[in-house]
C-alpha cells in the first residue's frame, strides 16, 4: 500500500524537508534488495528526527561528564537544565516542533518530577552531584529525561503517520494508565501488582496493530512489540545516564555497572502511561480503509433510515 503522509501532521519546517527528501528519495529504486534498503535508511532518519530533543539531551548529559570544568560558576546539573529549556525552545519557535508536543513533554515533566522525588526519598536511586535547581534531592533537569520519552512518542506519531486497528476503548487505556502509575509508589508499601499490570497490557493491548507510513509504503506492527523495543533502547540510554553520574543506582555506588536487565519491565509500563498521556494530543487513529469503510457503513445505515422515514 503506498500513502502520502498529511502535511497537516508536519511542521513547515518538517514540510519542506519532506519535501526536498522526496525530490531527491523519488529517483532511488522502488524495489529489490536496494529498495528496501532506501526503506530501511529513511525509518532510521525518521527515528533519529524523533529522537532530537532526547538524543541532545542525553549526548549533554554524556559530554558534560568528562568536559565540563569544575569551576565553572553554574553547577553541572543546573546547566543541563538550562540547555533542556534552551533546546524546547529552540526547537518550538524553530517549528520543529508542534505547540501541542511542547504541552506533552510539560505534562512529562510534571509526572516524572513527582515520581522522581518519591523514588529519591525511598532509596530507589540518586542524584550524587550538587546544584541549586532541583526540589528536595531531584534536580529539575531530571523530569526532561521523562519529557524526552513523551517528545518521542509524539513526534513518531505524526512523522510516522501511525494509525491503530483493534484499539481499545480510551477509558480502559486511562485505568490501566493510572493503575501503572500508582503502582509505582504503593509497591513500596503493600504487593507489587506489575505482574498482574502485565497481564492487563496483554489483554488490552494483544491485538492493537500499529500501521505505519516510512516513505513510499506502509508497514504494520503489534503494538506490543512496539512497546517493548522503545523500552529496550530507553534502557540502553538509562545506562548511558549511569555511566555518565546523571544519576545512579545503590549498586553503582561502589563502582558503574549494567542497570540491571529486569528494569526493561518498569520501562515497559512506563511505556504504557507515555503512549497513553501522548493519545490525548494526538488520538489514534484507524487505517485510512478502515476509517473509509466505516465511513460508508455510515452513509448506508443513515440512507436506510431515510428511506425508512419516508
Amino acid at each position: 500500500m503506498e500513502y502520502e503522509a498529511p502535511a497537516r501532521r508536519l511542521t513547515s519546517v518538517e514540510a519542506r524537508i519532506d519535501a526536498l527528501a522526496h525530490s531527491v528519495l523519488d529517483r532511488l529504486p522502488k524495489s529489490g534488495i536496494a529498495g528496501a534498503l532506501v526503506e530501511f535508511s529513511v525509518f532510521g532518519l525518521k527515528q533519529g528526527w524523533a529522537c532530537l530533543f532526547g538524543g541532545l539531551l542525553l549526548a549533554l548529559i554524556l559530554a558534560t561528564r568528562f568536559w565540563y570544568p569544575a569551576a565553572m560558576p553554574l553547577a553541572r546539573y543546573d546547566f543541563l537544565f538550562v540547555c533542556a529549556l534552551a533546546i524546547q525552545a529552540a526547537m518550538l519557535f524553530g517549528r520543529l516542533e508542534q505547540v501541542s508536543e511542547a504541552k506533552v513533554i510539560a505534562i512529562f515533566h510534571i509526572v516524572g518530577t513527582v515520581m522522581e522525588l518519591f523514588k529519591t526519598d525511598a532509596g530507589s536511586w540518586s542524584y550524587p552531584e550538587e546544584n541549586w535547581l532541583r526540589i528536595g534531592g531531584v534536580p529539575l533537569f531530571s523530569g526532561f529525561m521523562y519529557a524526552a520519552v513523551g517528545s518521542y512518542l509524539a513526534r513518531i506519531s505524526r512523522i510516522f503517520d501511525t494509525r491503530y486497528s483493534r484499539y481499545p476503548p480510551r477509558w480502559t487505556t486511562l485505568a490501566l494508565a493510572g493503575a501503572i502509575y500508582f503502582n509505582f509508589f504503593s509497591h513500596h508499601f503493600i504487593a507489587d501488582l506489575r505482574w498482574l499490570l502485565f497481564g492487563a497490557t496483554a489483554v488490552l493491548f494483544l491485538p492493537t496493530v500499529v500501521h505505519y507510513r516510512v516513505f513510499r509504503f506502509r508497514h504494520r506492527v503489534p503494538l506490543l512489540l512496539g512497546f517493548f523495543l522503545v523500552a529496550l533502547f530507553i534502557w540502553f540510554a538509562e545506562n548511558i545516564g549511569t555511566f555518565s553520574h546523571a544519576w545512579l543506582y545503590p549498586h553503582q555506588s561502589g563502582g558503574w555497572t549494567l542497570v540491571p536487565v529486569t528494569k526493561l519491565g518498569a520501562w515497559y509500563l512506563l511505556m504504557i502511561i507515555s503512549f497513553v498521556l501522548v493519545s490525548l494530543v494526538h488520538p489514534p487513529r484507524r487505517p485510512k480503509e478502515a476509517a473509509q469503510q466505516k465511513a460508508r457503513h455510515k452513509a448506508g445505515l443513515d440512507m436506510e433510515i431515510m428511506s425508512r422515514n419516508r
